[in-house]
């Protein structure tokens, strides 16, 4: 694992599935970074030929992505995975329709942590996910995806970068008020790690704007993003810590309105032949020279 990862406490996930629960109901209201983010994801699968049998998708909150993986690949079997129920509720009544429409389609769901998945080895053509790395260890999530793909597999993903929402970082000052955010570079990293070959990272910032800081963490809260830092600090802010963040957010207003940054991270690499077995011993190919 870098050293950088080491250093990096990651999200609670008992916190994680709590947050979720609450927010399915306001979830497609407020989650509009999310749905821009998805869709700039499937674009990179533009020029990529795969064909996935199974596609297994990673943290499908409500399941916005099925009708366009659907549409993509109507003979795929779509496997949602989400760590929240309430979230699998809402994608489960969103499917109806579009399983009429795509009736070659199939699709199953299943309330599970992208940590441990209860999929076996191999499975799946295509590991899909849109901004739910960031609520898991990296190397667990990536490791995971590389043990259910086949050979030959692709794993496509987004995620949130270090720069993301640096503004109300900067606004809140010292102390764990804001989720912490893996750098690309170790995420490649540990993609080779994993065993996967031939990865692809981009990153690209979008600013949103927002009428005041409250509208932000409206949309914050309505979306499950909730600050899961095992070391911040519990229970309400007072509210003259509020008001001095408010105060202090201000001062980057423009045009009337306040940013935030969304430093969005894309990758996708392909699954490649084992190397190794479970103890750590190297696989060698050897052929005859007859063959060759």
């Amino acid at each position: 694992m870098p050293a950088s990862l080491r250093q990096i406490a990651f999200p609670d996930k008992r916190d994680v599935r709590r947050s979720f629960e609450r927010a399915a109901a306001s979830y497609d209201e407020h989650a509009i970074v999310h749905r821009e983010v998805e869709r700039r994801l499937l674009e990179h699968l533009d020029p990529i030929r795969v064909d996935p049998k199974r596609i297994v998708d990673l943290g499908c909150g409500t399941g916005t992505s099925f009708e366009l993986l659907a549409r993509r690949y109507p003979r795929s079997e779509i496997v949602g995975i989400d760590i929240a129920s309430a979230m699998l509720a809402r994608a489960r009544s969103r499917g109806t329709w579009w399983q009429r429409t795509f009736a070659t389609s199939a699709r199953r769901l299943v309330c599970a942590d992208a940590e441990r998945l209860p999929l076996a080895a191999a499975s799946c053509g295509l590991a899909y996910s849109n901004l739910a790395l960031q609520w898991c260890r990296p190397e667990a999530f990536i490791a995971e995806a590389a043990r259910v793909l086949q050979t030959g597999g692709l794993v496509l993903f987004s995620t949130f970068g270090p720069d993301t929402l640096k503004e109300l970082r900067a606004a809140f000052g010292p102390g764990h008020h804001v989720h912490a955010f893996v750098d690309m570079h170790d995420l490649g990293d540990e993609l080779v790690h994993a065993g996967f070959t031939d990865p692809v990272m981009e990153m690209e910032a979008i600013t949103m704007e927002y009428p005041s800081v409250e509208r932000l963490a409206l949309d914050l809260k309505g979306a499950g993003a909730h600050n899961a830092h095992p070391q911040r600090r519990r229970g309400l802010s007072a509210p003259r810590d509020w008001k001095s963040m408010a105060e202090r957010y201000e001062r980057s207003r423009r045009a009337g309105s306040l940013p935030a940054t969304y430093e969005v991270i894309y990758g996708h690499a392909w699954k490649g032949a084992r190397k190794r077995v479970a103890d750590g011993r190297q696989v060698i190919d050897f052929r005859s020279r007859e063959a060759q």
